[in-house]
């Protein structure tokens, strides 16, 4: 059996490292399962500034990009501290008919809960509120933790998943989209919060980057591989630890359940996708922000708000426009073709899907800009009769329909992808082996 290592120095990410095949893993290091194929290689010891990629798949498996806890526990106590001036302090001043107004992000949250919308109130509290204080009380937890003998695996489990929910850069982005609708009927001059607001989303980017979940399991938890052949090895996706089933069938590590492949993973993958594109229509159809001047009532859906908007500034009209309309549409075509495919056994064009896969994954947090957008211009237009900006009925199936295609990018297990393909190249593959749990 041939077993491969690879690995790069991280200040040549864009070019594709060299493959070594190596001899013994007690001299070159660890045995790994590829998350993106399943493929079974040699994980060398890394220095800081490297990273690791999968031979097969290309699919990055590991990187020495750690900081330590107490730094990790200084930049949580920072953002903890800053938050209560970054979420209730003026992010914008607007005089709007010689009223002074000042908008927050609470207090976006909050008209939206008054006028009746509590769920879509409550999509925009997680992403921007309730995901970076459970992450940052989550780094203080494994900060403080190790010290009295508490059990530090539910919060590891749970760090890679609140990752990809921080969305305190994307709210930023779309703070300034609101500016320049908002900037049609009233003066708007920046908020002293903006700053506070500017600092933790710049700390929670840092943090996020040196932030690396399998080194902190690695520290707290390491363990030795048994003695069996490397070919019963599995992949732990909790954790991503390689190793077989302890005697209860759970991974040695973080004791979830450990199978070969996730369980109703296609089902899951198909029932989030489908229940997306219903939503996807009123979505487009309803009017998702309504505004009243002067007793008149102007209903906006997501594509008339866009043509408005490109009257006045072309570029931001289009920005809104590839996150709104394009993205969510695009995601729904592409998934529905990666599931067909793995129905279908398709063999061909294998890496094209991987990378589909890859960037429909990333690109699924910018379609949020919408309702981020109307919490501000909420929280800011509100004059009773004389001018009010409220919420329409299209902004929660936009909301549900948005996290519903993020869950089902996420769900889908591209090694369903690679089972097909090694039925045509088992003899370049090196677990044959599959064991179906």
């Amino acid at each position: 059996m041939r077993i491969y290592s690879i690995v790069g120095s991280a200040t040549h990410s864009a070019l594709r490292p060299s493959v070594t095949q190596a001899r013994s893993s007690v001299a070159y290091g660890r045995y790994h399962r590829c998350h993106g194929c399943d493929m079974l290689f040699l994980l060398p010891a890394m220095r800081k500034g490297e990273y690791a990629t999968c031979p097969q798949c290309a699919t990055r498996v590991g990187s020495w990009r750690d900081w330590s806890m107490t730094r990790l526990a200084a930049m949580a106590t920072a953002m903890l501290l800053l938050m209560p001036f970054a979420y209730t302090a003026p992010l914008l001043d607007i005089r709007l008919l010689g009223v002074a107004i000042n908008a927050s992000l609470f207090e976006g949250i909050w008209q939206m809960t008054k006028q009746g919308h509590p769920v879509t109130a409550s999509m925009v509290a997680f992403c921007t509120v309730g995901v970076p204080v459970t992450l940052m009380a989550s780094l203080l937890y494994l900060f403080f933790a190790p010290r009295i003998g508490m059990n530090l695996r539910p919060i590891l489990l749970l760090l890679e998943k609140l990752k990809s929910w921080m969305l305190l850069d994307i709210y930023l982005v779309w703070l300034a989209v609101a500016a320049i609708k908002i900037r049609e009927f009233s003066d708007i001059e920046i908020g002293h919060g903006l700053v506070a607001y500017l600092t933790l989303t710049l700390l929670s980017l840092l943090t996020l980057i040196h932030l690396n979940p399998d080194q902190l399991w690695l520290r707290f938890y390491p363990r030795l591989h048994p003695v069996i052949s490397p070919e019963r090895y599995r992949l732990c996706l909790a954790c991503h630890f390689t190793s077989a089933p302890d005697p209860r069938g759970r991974c040695p590590r973080c004791h979830t359940p450990l199978r070969a492949r996730r369980r109703h993973i296609l089902q899951k993958s198909w029932a989030a996708l489908i229940s997306a594109i219903v939503f996807l229509v009123p979505a487009n159809l309803l009017p998702i922000s309504i505004l009243y001047v002067n007793g008149a009532r102007k209903e906006d859906t997501i594509l008339s708000g866009i043509i408005s908007l490109a009257n006045g500034n072309v570029p931001v009209a289009t920005v809104v426009f590839i996150a709104s309309i394009l993205v969510p549409f695009t995601k729904v075509i592409v998934l529905s073709t990666l599931l067909l495919s793995i129905h279908l056994r398709a063999q061909r064009a294998i890496m094209t899907r991987m990378r589909l896969l890859r960037a429909m994954i990333w690109i699924g947090r910018w379609s949020m800009l919408d309702l981020f957008v109307i919490a501000l211009m909420m929280s800011l237009v509100n004059r009773d009769q004389l001018l009010a900006f409220t919420l329409g009925p299209a902004a929660f199936y936009f909301g549900a329909a948005v996290i519903l295609t993020i869950l089902a990018a996420e769900w889908l297990d591209s090694r369903l992808m690679w089972d097909t393909h090694g039925t045509r190249f088992n003899n370049t593959r090196i677990n044959t082996n599959r064991d179906q749990a």
